[in-house]
């Protein structure tokens, strides 16, 4: 045989850095694109459980960054800059607000993190979010109510998102979508039995109010 003759396939280059071993804070950032597609409606729940999984599973750069070159650029969140974030940070531990045949509430001047989980057994929990510190864009609650109450009120110029079932109950989160597309996103997931779980804007209560007080709590 004349190898000389044999047409010859064409190298493609590998991109540069694709073998580079992924670090946690390159998992994270990816995690971080993927939960901000899944509240901006970009991807369902299955896609992003499928997603998620396989950027925590990933070894390589060159193995996350398919799995966000079909949505938004995490830097494409520039935008108007009214909205004074912290820097950003490694998802840390999500915060535990626990009512068993008792009441917790959480409200005033606090930083919300990334994700709270709340659960309510024969209890009543509050999240009130209309004074809170939001450090980052996007934060998500996952309520679950037995025989209990959830509820969560937020700014009313903010986005909140939800999504979630009621067994001989009720699960109530009612969507708001800001005209600022970077003002703070807030998703409700869980489900309630012979339980409530509600989510709405408390009326009055805007998140420009904290808007000076933020940029001075993060110089």
């Amino acid at each position: 045989m004349d190898l000389e003759k044999q047409p010859q396939k064409p190298v493609v280059p590998a991109e540069p850095g694709a073998g580079i071993r992924a670090s946690d804070a390159d998992r994270d950032r990816i995690a971080d694109i993927l939960r901000d597609a899944l509240a901006e409606g970009r991807l369902d729940a299955e896609e992003h459980a499928e997603r998620i999984d396989a950027a925590y599973r990933a070894k390589t750069v060159g193995e996350l960054e398919p799995l966000v070159q079909d949505l938004p650029a995490a830097q494409q969140r520039g935008g108007s800059g009214v909205y004074a974030y912290g820097p950003d940070s490694p998802a840390g531990p999500a915060e535990n607000l626990i009512a068993v045949f008792s009441s917790s509430v959480r409200k005033g001047r606090w930083r919300v993190g990334r994700r709270t989980n709340a659960f309510s057994l024969f209890g009543s929990i509050e999240i009130d979010l209309t004074e809170a510190l939001f450090e980052q864009r996007l934060t998500v609650i996952n309520a679950t109510s037995i025989f209990g109450s959830v509820e969560v009120r937020v700014p009313e110029n903010i986005s909140l998102r939800g999504s979630g079932t009621g067994f001989f109950g009720n699960f109530e989160v009612l969507t708001l979508e800001s005209a600022d597309p970077e003002a703070p996103v807030v998703v409700v997931n869980g489900y309630a039995v012979f339980g409530n779980v509600e989510a709405k804007p408390k009326r009055g209560r805007r998140v420009s109010d904290l808007h000076d007080r933020l940029r001075k709590h993060f110089r």
